[in-house]
C-alpha cells in the first residue's frame, strides 16, 4: 500500500475553483436565508422545488461531494471533467460540478458517518461501505444498484523501490530482512495499509502452507519481521508515497499498483522502480450514492448517473490508461503490456467476510496491533 506525506495529514476538500469562495458561501447563505424568509420554505423543501423546476426545464446547477479514497484523486480529477461534459449535452438546462474530498478510506467513511455531505462514495473496501449502510445513509442494496456489485475497477499491491533496486527486493520476503526500511500507511486509518497488510499476510500462509484461523506461527514471524522494519505509518497512501518519494524515507513503498505507476511516470521518474510480488492481494474499489442526502437534496439522478458513467467505455479506458484494472475484460486485456497478468487472492477468499477481517486484525488489541508492537 501506501505512505505518504507528513504523518497523520488530513483529508481535504478539493473544490474545482477555489478562488472567492468564502465570498461566494456568504452570498448563497444571504440568498438563501432572504428566500427562506420570502417563501417560509425549509432548505430541504427549498432543494426539492429546484429538482422541480429543473424538471420543468429551468437551468440548475448540480453540485456533487465525491469522497473518496486517498490515491483515486487522480483518476477522479480527469473523469470529473468527461462526466460534467457528457451530462450537460444530455441535460442541455444544468450543468454540474463535482468537488473532491480525499483522505484515507476508513478516516473518510467515519467523516461521511460523522456528518460530511457526501453525494457518493468511492471506497476502496467494502467494510468502510458497510458502516454508511449502518448508519442508514447508504441504501442496503447499493451492490446490485451498480453493475459487478458497485465494482467499476480492481487493483493490487506492489512494491515501489529505489532505481536500479539497489537492495534486490524481489518480493514480500524481503521485507522481513533486517537491512530493509519499509514504509507503509497505518492500518487504523488507510484501507490502502489494511490491503498492504493482508497482501503480506496472505502471502505468507501461501508461502508456508498455513490457514489464518488457526496458529499460523511462520506466517505470524514473518509479519512480525516485516511490521518491525517500518519506519512511519502515514494517515493514507498518499501521504506515504510522498514520505518515501520526497521526504527519502525506507527502501520500499508498499503501495497500490496505480499508485506505484504514477510516481513512477510522474512524480518521481527516474528514481523508483516497480516489482510485483509474485502472488498479492486484489483490491476491490466499491461505489455508491449517498442516498441520505442526495434524496433530499434532489440529486439522486445526477449522483446516480455520475457513478454509472464509471462504466462507460470512455471512463474504463482512462481506468487503464491510469494503471487501474478496469472490470470490462476486453479493455483491461488491451491493456495487459502496462496491466501484467498477476497471481493474487480475494481477501475474503482467504481471511472471511469483512466483519471478521476488522474483528481478527484492525480492531485496538487484534492481530496486526500483536504483531506491530513485538519488535
Amino acid at each position: 500500500m501506501q505512505k505518504k506525506f507528513q504523518k497523520f495529514r488530513m483529508a481535504s476538500i478539493q473544490p474545482t475553483n477555489n478562488k472567492h469562495i468564502k465570498a461566494r458561501v456568504l452570498t448563497t447563505s444571504g440568498m438563501l436565508a432572504a428566500a427562506i424568509m420570502m417563501t417560509g420554505c425549509s432548505p430541504t423543501e427549498e432543494a426539492q422545488n429546484e429538482a422541480v423546476n429543473n424538471a420543468n426545464g429551468e437551468t440548475q446547477d448540480v453540485n456533487l461531494l465525491n469522497v473518496s479514497y486517498d490515491v483515486s484523486r487522480d483518476f477522479y480529477k480527469e473523469y470529473n471533467a468527461l462526466f460534467s461534459t457528457d451530462y450537460q449535452k444530455a441535460h442541455p438546462n444544468s450543468k454540474v460540478n463535482i468537488n473532491q474530498s480525499h483522505g484515507g478510506s476508513s478516516k473518510q467513511a467515519l467523516s461521511v458517518a460523522n456528518g460530511l455531505q457526501a453525494d457518493v462514495v468511492t471506497f476502496n473496501q467494502e467494510s468502510d461501505m458497510n458502516l454508511l449502510v449502518e448508519k442508514g445513509l447508504v441504501a442496503s442494496d447499493w451492490q446490485q444498484a451498480l453493475p459487478n456489485n458497485a465494482v467499476p475497477y480492481t487493483s493490487t499491491m506492489v512494491l515501489l523501490v529505489r532505481a536500479g533496486n539497489p537492495k534486490n527486493i524481489q518480493d514480500w520476503s524481503d521485507l522481513a530482512r533486517n537491512d530493509i526500511d519499509v514504509v507503509t500507511p497505518n492500518p487504523k486509518t488507510s484501507g490502502t495499509a489494511r490491503y498492504a497488510f493482508l497482501g503480506a499476510y496472505g502471502y505468507g500462509l501461501h508461502q508456508f502452507k498455513e490457514n489464518s484461523s488457526d496458529n499460523p506461527v511462520q506466517t505470524n514471524d514473518f509479519i512480525k519481521k516485516l511490521l518491525a522494519n517500518v519506519v512511519t505509518y502515514d494517515n493514507g497512501a498518499r501521504a506515504a508515497t510522498t514520505s518515501f518519494t520526497q521526504r527519502g524515507l525506507g527502501d520500499v513503498l508498499i503501495t497500490t499498483e496505480n499508485e506505484a505507476n504514477l510516481a513512477a511516470q510522474q512524480f518521481a521518474m527516474g528514481q523508483v522502480d516497480i516489482v510485483y510480488p509474485s502472488y498479492s492481494i486484489t483490491i476491490a474499489n466499491p461505489v455508491a450514492v449517498v442516498t441520505a442526502v442526495t434524496d433530499k437534496a434532489g440529486k439522486t439522478e445526477a449522483a446516480s448517473a455520475y457513478l454509472k458513467g464509471l462504466w462507460d467505455k470512455p471512463a474504463q479506458e482512462l481506468m487503464a490508461k491510469m494503471y487501474m484494472r478496469p472490470s470490462d475484460e476486453q479493455i483491461l486485456a488491451a491493456h495487459k503490456d502496462t496491466l501484467p497478468d498477476i497471481e493474487t487472492f480475494e481477501p475474503v477468499a482467504v481471511f472471511g467476510p469483512w466483519a471478521e477481517i476488522m474483528d481478527t486484525f484492525f480492531v485496538d488489541g487484534g492481530r496486526f496491533d500483536q504483531l506491530a508492537s513485538t519488535k
